[in-house]
């Protein structure tokens, strides 16, 4: 039997179980638990009941509610108290009878918003722990149950996917406060670096750049950044904050944005469910269901176990995509939620998914995030729903659509007004910083105090192109030229069978409420799908998704249906333009300007080497006419660079503006705009002048934290590389940490039927110099791996182990001593060790063994360089026992083209530093510039996560600038005079 229609307006006014129809005063018998008051008492309170009536009654009670409701029955107007993301409280004035929309309308006028959609009012259900978004269509009265004065929370609703989407200061200033409620509250959970630098962008943007007169140790002990902060917390940022000299407070802001996007947890809306894997299973399997901009995930415990997206209207599949379940249809009834799923070729999984939340409520905010969620990010327009007629008016389910602007329609609204050129003056004085032990905030913002100051960079979006720009409704196969076609909408896709759901969930009792379906974009064009369910009641409700507004090139780059424009510009004076790129062809990402550098001469509005101007954001289609839709990102950047080195030096880009970025997808490491390998085309300057501008790079990026930020964003294990070695079950053993493995492809490989040891070859090429320095990165020998270590050190010739751990540290073993004492000889299979000298100092410890083939008689002399200096925890505080250390073995590989033997513990971390240090040195040494990132790019490309901390990056960072500013490390004589170059 179908369940009865539920009326929304009827159902949600209905009173509850304390909203009884009783009279004012209310007189009850001896047997009632009221408690008695004398008659005394009675007079003082103004309220006189006679003892005596004709009940004989000795008690009394007093209804408050009935009394509040009855007040504000005749009262026109109700107050609403609105708490803003600043920790302030504004109070607004509304009729009963307002919708949600009126409040909302007064609140964003208040605020001065522009972006409005991302934003919303949540308020405190009458379910406890449960909140719910205003609808802006429905009468206040019949959604807030509460007495007046209403109580609502101005919240961030839809969190956009990239901040450079947002075309306002003022609106990016809203995500970071809700952001750093997010975290100081525990629901954007992050790792204690992630914290610390986002804590030191907060305390950049609130307090301005460090001074050590005015910010004395332990000046951040009063702000609140994290739950359960600790002093070494605060330390840790008080060291990041002083490195951001310099940074606007938009800036930071932005950055702090830019970081936080990529934690797992943004912009996920988080539902309590439970799970049963069968009809039978009773196991009721507590998880979270997370709405998010690219579809549905499930997270049990805090971590995520699988994820669903939206199903896609256009026929091809991204391949970060490909894996995922597609969701064609989502519809609840009673308190149980349904995910149907569409039916791929020789997939045995369930095409439908059941879930049991809490309550009804519970379940239909579920439903209406998800509606929301795919139409907001995934449409281009709302889909309204159609009006009712004699064929849907007996139609069960809700009739709720999403009627807000899409993301979209959001951005197109903000580039208008930004075209209107709206400021904002910005004083610092006025910010609200992070919560305090004792007061709240230094001072409360108001909403004519955020305003910009106005720098030459500035990241104001703009669609006022002033020449070579022309309008194209769709661009497709770019080959040298543009061919303008009429866009066509994706091939209509065969209607859908009506499927039976198999329930995974226990069958609860028939209720009058509300039962709604939700279908994204995959299947019901104009036909009604079925959904039956065991007890012959059936959903016959469809969301027909109209067509993507975006299109895909033959490499899946979306194209809006925005102007094209043609931009020109020269490089300055060092050869430079100014701007970063990022995706390409082999990240099936369009090729995206990820950043526009100050002081160059894309971001000089005025400048003439630059007409018009380029902007983050914007899609780059063309370089002097050569489609780059299906070139790789570094083929792109060769690109670029060569333009400098032809007779005019003028790059020509045909870009698509500000376009918008697909989500989910990788993206190349921002804020750099260094060459993206360690022998880049020669610009057209010194080497000199070159190696010095890379160390000025260097320098701005430890300031400014960007440095910091890039290695973040790097690759820790190369994509597409395999380690299926180290998972072969008498392999295991073999290794030290259960996530550091080595890569098949570059694996050391031991002679003999057990051919395994966790160790990578890692070669460094130093192409000016000619000469390759060639490394074993190993982890520390375990006891039933030395043997496996010293005939490895056989086979590969080696004659110099370095040794950068200590046998023990923290109480933990790091390195067994898989070598023998002084004077002591121990043997493996058919090798046998010798140890013949032995220097130990504070620093560092130096061993001689003699290595003697007992099958060949053969012996070597192998040297043993220990780094006894290193911390415990974190990185040495002064670089020159380490920078010793260095020297010493560069030393003793004069001469040497056998591969050097390093290790640590995990055979990553300080491995990497050393070699990164030593390909830095030589680089110097040869006058070439010296890129960090391109270094360990270049290290991960061979063993996966070499510098393994930002500590450790940063260490070795500051090293390369020490040895260059000291002169400890100078470029050879035959290297200086460019003309030597060839």
């Amino acid at each position: 039997m179908p369940a009865a229609r539920y009326t929304e307006d009827s159902s949600e006014g209905k009173p509850d179980c304390g909203e009884e129809k009783t009279p004012l005063f209310e007189h009850e018998s001896d047997n009632n638990e009221a408690s008695s008051v004398s008659e005394e008492s009675e007079r003082e309170d103004g309220i006189v009941m006679s003892r005596r009536n004709m009940f004989g009654s000795s008690s009394g009670t007093y209804n408050v509610r009935a009394s509040e409701i009855a007040r504000d029955k005749h009262r026109p107007e109700v107050q609403c108290q609105v708490y803003m993301l600043d920790d302030t409280v504004q109070t607004f004035k509304v009729f009963k009878k307002d919708k949600g929309g009126v409040l909302l309308d007064k609140v964003f006028k208040y605020l001065d918003l522009v972006e409005r959609d991302y934003f919303c009012l949540m308020f405190q259900d009458d379910i406890p722990e449960q909140m719910r978004w205003l609808d802006a269509h429905k009468p206040i009265r019949k959604q807030i149950r509460t007495g007046s004065p209403y109580s609502l929370y101005f919240r961030v609703k839809f969190y956009a996917t990239d901040p450079s989407k947002l075309q306002e200061e003022y609106t990016r200033y809203h995500f970071f406060l809700q952001l750093k409620k997010d975290i100081l509250e525990g629901r954007l959970p992050c790792s204690p670096h992630t914290a610390s630098l986002l804590a030191s962008y907060a305390a950049q943007s609130e307090l301005g750049d460090y001074d050590p007169s005015e910010h004395l140790p332990g000046y951040l002990q009063e702000f609140r950044f994290v739950p359960n902060q600790s002093p070494e917390f605060e330390r840790e940022v008080e060291e990041l904050h002083k490195r951001h000299v310099g940074q606007p407070p938009s800036e930071s802001e932005f950055n702090y944005l830019d970081r936080a996007k990529r934690l797992e947890f943004y912009g996920v809306d988080l539902h309590y469910a439970r799970y049963n894997h069968s009809l039978s299973d009773q196991s009721n399997l507590e998880i979270q269901l997370g709405v998010t901009a690219a579809g549905i995930s499930i997270y049990q415990n805090g971590v995520k176990i699988n994820t669903f997206s939206w199903e896609s209207a256009s026929s091809s599949i991204s391949p970060h995509t490909r894996h995922m379940a597609k969701i064609v249809k989502i519809s609840f009834k009673r308190k149980q939620f349904f995910l149907q799923l569409r039916k791929e070729p020789n997939d045995d999984r369930e095409n439908a998914i059941g879930f049991n939340l809490a309550n009804y409520r519970a379940c239909k905010n579920l439903w209406k995030s998800c509606v929301e969620h795919h139409t907001f990010f995934r449409l281009d327009t709302p889909k309204l729903p159609s009006r009712r007629n004699m064929l849907t008016l007996f139609k069960l389910g809700s009739k709720y659509r999403y009627s807000g602007r899409t993301e979209r329609q959001t951005i197109e609204l903000g580039k208008e007004e930004g075209n209107r050129n709206r400021t904002f003056n910005r004083n610092p004085f006025f910010r609200t910083p992070s919560k305090r032990y004792a007061r709240r905030t230094i001072g409360g913002i108001t909403r004519d105090v955020i305003k910009d100051e106005i720098r030459n960079e500035e990241i104001r979006r703009s669609l006022v192109r002033q020449s070579q720009s022309f309008s194209a409704p769709g661009l497709r196969n770019i080959n040298g030229s543009a061919e303008l076609l009429e866009r066509r909408p994706p091939s209509m896709s065969s209607p859908t069978k009506e499927i039976p759901i198999r329930r995974a969930w226990s069958d609860g009792h028939q209720s009058e409420e509300d039962e709604g379906g939700f279908s994204p974009d995959y299947i019901t064009r104009g036909k009604q799908f079925k959904a039956y369910s065991e007890d012959g009641s059936f959903t016959e409700k469809s969301y027909e998704v109209l067509p993507s507004y975006n299109e895909q090139l033959p490499n899946g780059n979306l194209v809006a249906d925005n102007s094209i424009v043609l931009i020109r510009m020269k490089p300055d004076e060092h050869g430079r333009f100014g701007f970063n790129v990022k995706g390409g062809a082999d990240q099936n990402m369009p090729i995206i300007v990820s950043r526009v550098a100050p002081s160059t001469p894309v971001s000089n509005a005025n400048a003439d080497k630059c007409v018009p101007r380029l902007n983050e954001g914007d899609q780059v289609l063309l370089i002097n006419g050569r489609d780059v839709s299906q070139h790789t990102h570094e083929q792109v950047v060769m690109f670029i660079r060569s333009t400098r080195e032809s007779h005019t030096g003028e790059l020509e880009l045909t870009v698509r503006p500000n376009v918008y970025i697909p989500d989910g997808v990788e993206e190349e490491p921002d804020f750099m705009y260094t060459p993206d390998n360690l022998n880049p085309p020669r610009p057209p300057i010194t080497s000199d002048d070159a190696l010095k501008e890379s160390m000025v790079l260097i320098e701005e990026g430890l300031k400014t934290g960007a440095s910091l930020l890039q290695f973040d964003q790097l690759f820790r294990k190369k994509p597409g590389m395999t380690c299926n070695a180290s998972r072969i079950p008498e392999n295991i053993c073999k290794n030290r940490y259960r996530d550091i493995s080595p890569y098949d492809e570059t694996r050391v490989m031991i002679q003999g039927p057990q051919d395994y040891i966790n160790a990578n070859s890692v070669n460094m090429e130093i192409p000016r110099m000619g000469i390759v320095n060639r490394y074993v990165a190993a982890q520390g020998p375990l006891p039933n791996t030395s043997g496996d270590f010293w005939q490895m050190c056989w086979e590969q010739q080696c004659t110099l182990i370095c040794m950068l751990t200590t046998q023990v540290e923290r109480g933990r073993v790091k390195c067994h001593q898989y070598w023998p004492d002084l004077h002591q000889t121990i043997q493996f299979g058919g090798l046998q060790i010798c140890c013949v000298t032995e220097e130990t100092t504070p620093s560092f410890a130096f061993r001689d063994f003699s290595m003697i083939n007992l099958n060949t008689d053969e012996e070597r002399r192998v040297v043993q360089m220990q780094y006894l200096a290193w911390p415990d925890h974190g990185v040495p505080d002064d670089s020159t026992e380490f920078l010793d250390f260095v020297f010493r073995v560069r030393q003793q590989r004069v001469g040497m083209v056998e591969p050097t033997m390093v290790h640590c513990s995990a055979g990553i971390g300080r491995t990497g530093v050393l070699i990164t240090m030593e390909t830095a040195m030589c680089l110097i040494e040869c006058n070439e510039p010296v890129y960090p990132l391109d270094i360990v790019r270049t290290m991960r490309e061979q063993r996966a996560m070499m510098i393994q901390t930002p500590a450790q990056y940063k260490f070795v960072c500051e090293a390369i600038l020490r040895v260059f500013k000291e002169g400890i490390v100078k470029p050879l004589a035959e290297f200086k005079s460019p003309f030597n170059h060839k």
